[in-house]
């Protein structure tokens, strides 16, 4: 997927057991979705708590977070309780979401990290891709969230 896309629908359980459709949080606002390798990694991490770190200046553009990883509904529970992360994460185990993004690695490697910037529309505003940069992803996702016309 790249900016200018039409992002695909979706459905997937969260940490908390309910299930999240895309278009339906979109109704509500932007959305910044995160592709995170494994939950409890050190990347990961450093990744998740950066996007809880500045939650506040995504509620204040309106935007909504969501991780997603392969991992299982328990293990997101316990990662997102861990460390507070007060968003939520969603379960993509058999990786078709990855799939649809295309940040699906083969076999049994873990997905690929990046993040997406979803307008109102269904439109990918912006795409990060950066395995090594942690705070890349939450930083450029706002600069993309600040540039749209509608917080101008």
């Amino acid at each position: 997927m790249r900016e200018g896309d039409l992002a695909p629908d979706f459905e997937l359980p969260s940490e908390q057991g309910a299930t999240v459709r895309l278009s339906e949080e979109l109704e509500k606002g932007p959305v910044v979705l995160f592709f995170y390798p494994k939950a409890f990694t050190s990347g990961c991490t450093q990744e998740s708590c950066h996007f809880r770190d500045v939650g506040a200046e995504f509620a204040a553009l309106g935007a909504r977070r969501l991780g997603i990883s392969a991992d299982p509904v328990e293990r997101q529970k316990e990662f997102a309780g861990k460390y507070e992360l007060g968003y939520p994460l969603l379960s993509d185990t058999d990786r078709s979401v990855a799939r649809l993004f295309g940040v699906k690695r083969p076999g049994p490697l873990f997905n690929k990290r990046a993040t997406f910037v979803i307008d109102t529309d269904r439109r990918i505003l912006r795409a990060v891709h950066s395995e090594i940069h942690m705070e890349r992803h939450a930083d450029e996702a706002l600069a993309a969230l600040r540039g749209r016309p509608d917080n101008s």
